[in-house]
């Protein structure tokens, strides 16, 4: 028996055999099916439909959305007409049109699961997040067993967060600034934002316990536990993406800056190279393998990995922002400049290197340069979290204060603020009425400041002003430069009654008394660099001196050095706040300590301070000097060399001797 020929059937046996063959995935014979169809009836929408369906599969959007929006004029009643119509418009990038299609796909059929996903997809390309939620949201309470609705899910809880940050921002990071370094990668989350990680990460466990084998979805749950700081889980997650697809080089480049967080960099800088071997472009991965040398001080090699990543691309400025630290890091300053202003010329919205710039300059005595610049710092990511809203405008200086009421409050760390209450006095002469806020941990200390008129604890409910100015701030203010630092002796003053208790307790002096403070906090990301081991600075103590731990806390390690030693008188908790450390403080005859909160109120105190500096320190302490243009009474001792203290020791050994 002969097969009929197709031309012979009827109308509607020809638009089954065409459909079947469309469903058997023979497209070409479809299309031409449809197109005999068309051919003997021009009218037949079904066909239209179908044959911009084609058009779809095979990649010709701009046919499929004129053939679909014929069928649409002559019946627009059926919803999968426009949910189609829309993939081909979403493909052609002309999304706001593909939303419209999808919403009338959906008027028309309120349950239509692929178009409120497809819609999804649109909505999140187009930045219109809360909308893309809802419509997944409305997608998986039609279909709830789709994993890929609840990994697109996550997909834009993560973008509600990141706010089209990329992963790879932590390359900003940098010594620059170590309390605003972290900003990227280890940075606080209101509790609404807290909720919407853990959010995003139900999303992606879903999805994976309907799809165990989704590996996209174990890499972007790794992404969501990298932001809460789970790292141990992050490098879990990417390792199950990898077993599932080893060639994924997000998942290695994911893995790379779990382990980065972690300060294990020679292993991020292994996860990184198996990104890049299975993607040679692969931007971010070259410019993470340059953060984690950075990491290990390989200054060299980190920046021939971002010059890798900008001759594959000369304009990403992230892998010149990222330069330009590593430069400064490594103490070539000018070249560093160089980098900012590349980034900042590609992307006049990085805030990260206007503000990284600053410190370049204000590190080698450019004020005039640098303050300005320095405003930045609150169009950075960690800063945004911390910038303070007030109906009262922000005095920068410009207008008179005379008659005024001013707010000045704390914005950083213990240390910045006992730097920069020095100003007080400076507005007070000028006459505004002073209201400082500051942490609670200082209230005691800064009672009684020359110039303030009100003290409020941070989080208490604030007096009237007129006008506020944040700390750091104060300097632009006045116009500040290496000439007109406000300088005195001291502009702090401990508790004559506490003064007097410490003393009792100390008892009779029989030698010089020496404070010492070997490190600061653990969690600073510059701790590696500022702090010391105990251990490490004892041989250089002379017996000629009585030596007091300054520290409240102690690491496991110096406790066990400390207890070793017998020699060094250490009180811990008995320092409830800063004002017991000033008075112990005013009891020595020198103060010794690295480059933390305790150097800065020793400092303002009017106290001989030796402050041990690492090779490229905090812009404040300027390059090149032993002394320091804020404050009279201090010392600087600087490494000679990268990781040198013991030339450093030497140096306060031999000054120790002669007291």
């Amino acid at each position: 028996m002969q097969p009929t020929p197709t031309n012979t059937l009827s109308l509607p046996a020809m638009l089954n055999a065409a459909m079947a063959l469309h469903q058997k995935g023979q497209l070409q014979q479809a299309k031409a099916e449809y197109e005999a169809l068309l051919a003997a009836q021009p009218q037949q929408y079904q066909a239209l439909h179908l044959l911009g369906l084609v058009a779809v599969q095979t990649g010709n959007f701009a046919e499929a959305v004129d053939l679909i929006g014929k069928a649409i004029d002559i019946f627009p009643h059926d919803a999968d007409f426009f949910a189609n119509r829309g993939l081909a418009l979403q493909q052609l990038q002309q999304l706001e049109a593909a939303v419209a299609s999808y919403d009338h796909a959906i008027a028309l059929n309120p349950k239509h699961v692929g178009a409120y996903s497809n819609r999804g997809m649109a909505l999140h390309r187009l930045g219109q997040l809360e909308a893309a939620l809802a419509s997944y949201d409305q997608a998986i309470a039609l279909n709830p067993g789709v994993a890929e609705f609840h990994f697109f899910r996550g997909n834009v809880l993560q973008a509600m967060q990141r706010h089209d940050a990329a992963i790879t921002s932590f390359g900003q990071a940098t010594i620059l600034r170590p309390d605003h370094a972290q900003a990227c990668f280890n940075r606080g989350f209101s509790q609404q934002a807290l909720q919407q990680w853990e959010d995003a990460l139900t999303s992606y466990d879903k999805a994976i316990s309907i799809h165990p084998a989704y590996a996209e979805a174990h890499c972007n749950r790794a992404a969501v536990l990298q932001e809460l700081k789970r790292l141990d889980e992050v490098v879990a997650a990417c390792d199950k993406a990898l077993a599932l697809k080893p060639d994924y080089a997000e998942a290695h480049t994911n893995r790379g800056v779990a382990l980065y967080g972690q300060h294990r960099y020679s292993e991020a800088i292994a996860s990184y190279d198996a990104a890049i071997r299975l993607k040679q472009d692969y931007l971010k991965a070259h410019t993470n393998r340059g953060v984690a040398l950075h990491g290990l001080k390989q200054w060299d090699a980190a920046l021939a990995s971002y010059d890798k990543a900008t001759t594959l691309q000369p304009s990403y400025a992230q892998a010149h922002a990222s330069r330009g630290l590593t430069l400064h890091a490594s103490g070539r300053w000018d070249a560093a400049l160089v980098s900012f202003e590349k980034a900042i010329a590609l992307d006049a919205d990085d805030a990260q290197s206007y503000f990284n710039k600053s410190i370049t300059l204000l590190l080698r005595g450019d004020f005039a340069a640098g303050l300005p610049l320095y405003e930045w710092r609150w169009e950075t990511e960690k800063s945004k979290l911390r910038k303070r809203s007030f109906t009262q405008p922000l005095w920068l200086g410009a207008e008179s204060v005379e008659g005024k009421t001013i707010l000045l409050h704390s914005e950083q760390g213990f240390g910045d603020t006992i730097q920069f209450v020095r100003y007080a006095k400076l507005l007070a002469a000028r006459g505004a009425r002073i209201v400082l806020e500051a942490p609670q941990a200082l209230m005691g200390l800064l009672q009684g400041l020359e110039g303030v008129h009100t003290l409020v604890t941070t989080g208490a409910p604030l007096p009237p002003f007129d006008m506020h100015c944040p700390l750091l701030s104060l300097p632009l203010a006045f116009k500040t430069d290496l000439r007109s630092i406000p300088a005195t002796d001291a502009y702090l003053l401990s508790d004559a009654g506490k003064v007097e208790r410490w003393s009792t307790r100390l008892g009779p002096r029989g030698k010089p008394r020496v404070g010492l403070v070997w490190s600061g906090n653990a969690e600073h990301a510059n701790d590696s660099n500022r702090s010391i081991a105990l251990a490490n600075l004892l041989p250089y103590l002379p017996e000629t001196c009585e030596y007091l731990s300054l520290h409240k806390e102690l690491r496991d390690a110096d406790r066990s050095s400390l207890a070793a030693h017998g020699g060094i008188r250490h009180f811990g908790e008995q320092l409830q706040d800063f004002s017991d450390t000033a008075a112990l403080v005013t009891l020595m005859d020198r103060v010794i300590s690295v480059d933390t909160s305790t150097a800065h109120l020793s400092a303002a105190l009017g106290k001989p301070t030796a402050i041990l500096l690492p090779l490229v320190p905090d812009w404040r302490w300027l390059l090149d000097r032993d002394d320091s243009p804020w404050y009279p009474t201090a010392k600087l001792y600087r490494q000679s060399a990268d990781g040198d203290w013991d030339s450093v020791f030497a140096r306060v050994r031999a000054d120790l001797l002669g007291l």
